[in-house]
């Protein structure tokens, strides 16, 4: 894999300073066809995009993001791999703008729900919406780790957004001494990719393994049972024994991450084991996006929606999907947010044009590259249910990866999830295929 120079990451992921240069498209005020803003240029807030402008071309539709290329979370970890390049898994806007959509590259700072209308940092009149669709993904619960800081994560990187994090995670690997100590943490649920984590465990050992093979690689867990475990039990011992100590929180000892020390790289767990890290990838405890939370439409740390719809139940017209969202069995994933669009973007369709809304349903897929050509998944269909007297969104037919699967099988998952990732792309932002994964 060759190393990126930083000049070529800063233009693959060139963001709202260069939009600022230029200057921002400013959206009309005037009435005419109901105004559509999303907010999060994301798999979920570009799948609501373009099925609404599909569905209904006279809308006046805007995505609002504040980066111009967005670098996605999915196949991250395969990058960090070795198995796909930086450019590969970094998308911009153009194939979007050329169906008709308004993208506007900035950062919402408020929404009024009252009045309908949506600030952004560098626009100087409010932006009116008749829907608003709130995508914004997660952010992260910094202090429940003693030490951990958006600066700490320069020197301690989560790379649990995708962009600069990703990249400097892949640095930090490629600088990373032989010999040297790589602890990772894995955050308690709720998540974003709840197989995730794991998914880089095995591909940060298989970069070990064939790059830096005296160097070992330690991951602390909060929790006692994770996605998929047997499969990647089995694959730690099958690929990766000698590499990969895994310590997941049992009855006797806590491998919650408390406390790090970006400058030592010393990393402590709550049952009070220390690591000094050559490299320390620590992954905390999430939430929705700051944007949700100060809009009122987060109930704790996550936004409450309605199953059948995803409509907030904090407030009328307003949608949230996609990681922010509270949708109960079906897990925060890139498969979720797309399915989770179609149904609002047809729920968008029907409540303006008064036709009868229909309850959705729902469907996800993970899968996790565990070695080369040999990737597992997980997954069900997901519909409105009622739990203890409430609204739930309730897995049906669930499947699961095993242990012992053929390893055709296990090569056809593999192409499955290149094969996924490749539509679901070209899908959002309008880019051809590429020929290859690198």
């Amino acid at each position: 894999m060759t190393k990126i120079t930083r000049r070529e990451f800063a233009l693959l992921t060139a963001g709202a300073s260069l939009a600022a240069a230029s200057g921002l498209p400013r959206p009309a005020l005037a009435a005419g066809p109901a105004k559509i803003v999303i907010i999060g240029g994301g798999p979920g807030g570009a799948a609501v995009a373009n099925r609404l402008k599909t569905a209904s071309p006279g809308l006046d539709i805007t995505l609002i993001e504040p980066k111009e290329k967005y670098t996605t979370c999915i196949r991250s970890n395969l990058y960090l791999g070795g198995f796909r390049s930086f450019k590969s898994i970094t998308h911009d806007y153009a194939g979007v703008k050329r169906r008709g959509i308004n993208v506007v590259t900035d950062t919402a700072t408020a929404i009024d729900t009252a009045a309908k209308t949506v600030t952004l940092a560098r626009a100087s009149q409010p932006l009116p919406y008749d829907r608003l669709v709130v995508a914004p993904g997660i952010d992260f619960k910094y202090e429940t780790i003693e030490g951990y800081s958006p600066e700490a994560a320069k020197l301690m990187p989560h790379a649990w957004q995708g962009g600069e994090q990703t990249w400097l995670l892949k640095e930090k690997l490629l600088a990373l001494p032989d010999g040297g100590l790589v602890v990772m943490s894995a955050p308690p649920n709720p998540y974003r990719c709840p197989p995730g984590p794991y998914e880089r465990a095995c591909m940060i050992a298989h970069f070990l393994k064939t790059r830096k093979p005296k160097a070992k690689l330690v991951l602390f867990d909060a929790k006692k049972t994770y996605s998929k475990q047997a499969v990647f039990e089995e694959a730690y011992d099958e690929y990766y024994k000698g590499i990969i100590e895994i310590n997941s929180t049992n009855e006797i000892d806590d491998f919650d991450v408390i406390k790090v020390d970006a400058k030592t790289g010393v990393v402590t767990t709550k049952a009070g084991r220390t690591e000094r890290a050559a490299l320390a990838n620590i992954i905390p405890a999430q939430k929705a996006a700051a944007i949700a939370a100060r809009a009122g439409l987060t109930e704790g740390d996550w936004c409450p929606v309605n199953p059948e719809n995803f409509t907030s139940t904090k407030a009328n017209d307003v949608y949230v999907l996609g990681d922010a969202a509270i949708a109960n069995d079906m897990p925060k994933s890139a498969f979720s947010a797309v399915s989770q669009a179609a149904v609002v973007a047809a729920d968008i369709i029907a409540s303006l044009e008064g036709k009868p809304r229909v309850s959705g349903k729902y469907r996800n897929t993970c899968w996790s590259m565990l070695a080369p050509e040999n990737s597992a998944k997980i997954g069900g269909d997901y519909v409105p249910a009622t739990k203890d007297g409430k609204p739930y969104l309730e897995v049906k037919e669930p499947f699961v990866s095993q242990p012992g699967d053929s390893a055709e099988i296990r090569r056809q998952n593999n192409q499955e999830s290149t094969d996924w990732y490749q539509t679901m792309v070209t899908d959002l932002f309008g880019e051809p295929p590429m020929k290859a994964e690198r």
